[in-house]
């Protein structure tokens, strides 16, 4: 492998991107950023060269590829809440399918062939078995997930006509911050539920909102697979270099195998805050499911990847910390 390789990272200004991007410096590549900075925070940018622009200009991304030697390219950008998704399917299916194609067009005209994708665990929809595995029926109930499922596949369709080799990255729920709390979560509006708790403890908020209690789980909340961002990151490394090392493709649950209710996220919260956190019952949200656990035994075995980082207090410590000194 080329020394210092140059990889474009897609939406590396952003939450997940940017903790890769800080990943890929530190084992020695050169990341690139392509970001429109709508969603993503100039200020997480610690390493790697922004290049600032919009990946549905078909011009700016063919500037970028011309000028430099690009290996691979991961792809974080895009929109990702599955609420507004619901509300607003028709941004989520322009946004999200346009922009990916348009990139991977230009990494076929270039010459590029290796590229990783953030997915989703919103591709399964309605659990059928749990834990997920990769072998799963992919149903998506939302437009989010559906967006992420469209281009898985496509992926496979042009992995088969075009020889592009790539992972699909089938998040669960990202969660934490940098452990030196130099980058961290930060979207407008704040939806995800850790920052949304800590932030009422910073008056940020004035309460949370636990949507439904009524879920045929222990404590009547919803359960989700919580990961430390920082493993999500070192996993989109392993994916790279599994691709440039076999030329193949596959796809990766990206979890914990353990899920955690509404309900302990914030006692968690209170625990590491020692705060008294406000809260109120709400109805469930249309698109949200009972319980979302991975199967990571895949990404485990095959990337040679193991989380470190996502036990839930390093998740809620690391985030606390970030909320109390965070830059953007």
């Amino acid at each position: 492998m080329k020394k210092h390789p140059e990889i474009l990272v897609a939406g590396g200004a952003g939450y997940i991107g940017s903790h890769a991007v800080r990943d890929l410096h530190a084992a020695g590549f050169t990341p690139l950023i392509a970001d429109n900075l709508s969603k993503g925070h100039r200020e997480a940018v610690v390493c790697g060269e922004l290049l600032e622009g919009d990946l549905k200009d078909e011009f700016f991304l063919d500037r970028i590829f011309e000028n430099h030697s690009i290996q691979g390219v991961m792809h974080f950008a895009g929109k990702c809440f599955v609420g507004e998704s619901m509300s607003d399917p028709a941004i989520y299916y322009e946004e999200n399918i346009s922009s990916a194609l348009t990139l991977l067009r230009a990494m076929l005209k270039h010459g590029v062939n290796n590229f990783i994708f953030s997915s989703s665990c919103a591709t399964y929809g309605n659990p059928v078995s749990l834990p997920l595995r990769e072998t799963h029926p992919q149903d998506p109930v939302n437009p989010y997930g559906e967006t992420k499922y469209f281009i898985e596949r496509i992926l496979k369709h042009y992995d088969r006509a075009y020889g592009l080799r790539f992972c699909a990255l089938r998040y669960f729920n990202a969660a934490g911050a940098s452990l030196d709390a130099r980058i961290g979560e930060s979207h407008d509006p704040e939806t995800h539920l850790i920052p949304r708790i800590l932030g009422t403890v910073t008056g940020k908020f004035e309460k949370i909102q636990i949507f439904g209690d009524d879920y045929p789980t222990s404590d009547g909340t919803c359960l989700r697979d919580y990961i430390h961002v920082s493993d999500l990151a070192s996993a989109h490394r392993k994916a790279l270099l599994w691709i440039l090392e076999n030329d193949a493709s596959e796809f990766f649950n990206l979890g914990t195998g353990t899920a955690y209710s509404v309900r302990q996220i914030l006692e968690s919260a209170q625990k590491t805050t020692g705060a008294e956190i406000p809260f109120e019952k709400a109805p469930r949200r249309p698109g949200d499911l009972t319980e979302l656990v991975a199967d990571p035994g895949r990404a485990i075995n095959i990337l040679d990847w193991q989380p470190e980082y996502s036990d839930l207090d390093t998740i809620m410590e690391s985030a606390w910390k970030w909320e109390r000194h965070r830059r953007y």
